[in-house]
């Protein structure tokens, strides 16, 4: 399954980036989609099974899952 990882900092996106890839969990940073709000505006889209949201940095704001057509699925929002 697809999944993207919004942040409230870059320095959040790329540490969850890396906690991601030691795992052997294909991921890379993008863009945030314009259907999706971010407050630094680089998201983190990833491949897996599971959300993984145990490898996500304390400063993650939202983990969707990709459906079919583009659609967006909130699995996780960081209050």
């Amino acid at each position: 399954m697809k999944y993207i990882a919004t942040f409230h900092t870059h320095l959040a996106a790329l540490v969850t980036s890396r906690a991601l890839a030691t795992r052997q969990v294909k991921a890379w940073m993008a863009p945030v989609p314009r259907a999706l709000s971010s407050s630094c505006g680089t998201c983190v889209c990833y491949e897996a099974d599971l959300p993984m949201l145990e490898a996500m940095d304390g400063d993650v704001e939202r983990v969707y899952r990709v459906a079919e057509a583009g659609q967006f699925e909130l699995l996780f929002e960081n209050e």
